[in-house]
């Protein structure tokens, strides 16, 4: 989807916002100029992080362009807050302390290769988020997490795997399908703090 810095912006405290409507502020509402980038469909997902540093504190999306993104982003940004599994809820104080980013995602594309082996020259560090899938298991992780950790193509498949339940080494097995897509990645730089355009090439 094509957005400028100034909509990306508005997306983050958008969602940022949506979260706070949670402890009793007004909730966000979507001005004329926007209602157009809030209607479209896409994958999208919410990042919060600790800050200082990029300790996770919740991050939860979708894959596929299911609803109009303005409805995703309030879907997404309160279960990221409240209802990741792997969290205890947000609290109201814990937000002057919490970076929000925002996700925009590409529709995932199925990685076509005749051996496994060529999986790693197909894959972008920077560039491309991946999906495994094998029978009802499936695991994500957005093309900022390999970034952050230092992975090289061969552990970001590694830790894919891992998401969807599976062995680290599940990316070599014929009937595992791998997908990849990319994302448009906002985010604050500190809490309330100015929205940047993550660039992860480079």
């Amino acid at each position: 989807m094509p957005l400028t810095l100034e909509q990306g912006e508005f997306l983050v405290k958008f969602a940022r916002r949506t979260i706070e409507s949670q402890f009793g502020s007004e909730p966000p509402e979507i001005p004329e100029d926007m209602k157009n980038v809030m209607d479209e469909f896409c994958g999208i997902f919410v990042t919060l992080q600790k800050y200082p540093g990029h300790e996770l504190r919740g991050c939860i999306g979708y894959t596929e362009p299911i609803m109009p993104l303005g409805n995703g982003i309030k879907d997404v940004s309160l279960s990221s807050a409240f209802r990741d599994p792997r969290f205890r809820p947000v609290k109201k104080g814990e937000m002057k302390n919490l970076v929000v980013e925002i996700s925009i995602l590409t529709i995932p594309e199925l990685i076509d290769v005749n051996d496994p082996m060529e999986y790693p020259g197909k894959i972008k560090i920077g560039r491309d988020g991946l999906v495994v899938e094998s029978g009802i298991l499936k695991g994500l992780l957005l093309p900022q997490v390999p970034v952050e950790w230092g992975w090289d193509v061969e552990e970001f498949l590694s830790h894919t795997c891992m998401k969807a339940g599976l062995t680290p080494d599940c990316w070599l097995d014929h009937r595992v399908k791998i997908y990849k897509f990319s994302a448009r990645i906002f985010s604050e730089l500190k809490p309330e703090g100015e929205v940047l355009e993550k660039s992860l090439i480079g």
